[in-house]
C-alpha cells in the first residue's frame, strides 16, 4: 500500500519550490534594464540593478536559498528518523508562510522590523525541528 507523503515533506517540496521561482522576478528586471544577454562567452560584469525593488529581491533569494540549506536537512532528518509530529507539521508550515512573507515584504522595501519578524519566525521553526530531533525518546 503506498505512503502519503507527510506534511513536512510537502511544506519542504513547496518551500523549495518558491525558492526555486524567486529569481524570476529579478530576471525580468535585469531583461527590461539591460535587454537580453548577448552569445559572448564570457560577458562583461553584470552590473547592480537600477531599480531598487529588485535590488531587495535578488537579496532576499539569496537569503531563500542559504535558509533552505538548513530547512532541508532538519525535514529530511526528522522524518527518516520518524520523529515528525503535530509540532514539526506546523514548524515546516511556518517556514514556508515566513519564507513567502520575508519576500514580499522585502521586495517592498518595508522597514527591518517586519522583515526580520518573517526571518526569526523561519528561524524558529528551523530550531523546532532540529529540537524534536534531539530530544530523547
Amino acid at each position: 500500500m503506498p505512503q502519503s507523503t507527510s506534511p513536512e515533506l510537502q511544506w519542504l517540496a513547496l518551500s523549495a519550490g518558491w525558492c526555486a521561482l524567486l529569481w524570476l522576478p529579478y530576471v525580468a528586471n535585469r531583461f527590461k534594464e539591460l535587454g537580453p544577454p548577448g552569445w559572448a562567452w564570457f560577458p562583461p560584469a553584470d552590473p547592480p540593478p537600477r531599480a531598487l525593488w529588485a535590488q531587495r529581491a535578488w537579496r532576499a533569494h539569496l537569503n531563500a536559498v542559504e535558509n533552505l540549506v538548513v530547512f532541508a536537512p532538519l525535514v529530511l532528518a526528522v522524518v527518516l528518523a520518524g520523529r515528525q509530529d503535530a509540532g514539526t507539521a506546523l514548524a515546516a508550515q511556518l517556514y514556508f508562510w515566513a519564507r513567502v512573507g520575508h519576500y514580499a515584504v522585502s521586495i517592498a522595501g518595508l522597514p527591518i522590523v517586519p522583515r526580520t519578524l518573517c526571518f526569526l519566525l523561519g528561524v524558529g521553526a528551523q530550531l523546532w525541528l532540529a529540537g524534536r530531533l534531539i530530544q530523547p525518546g
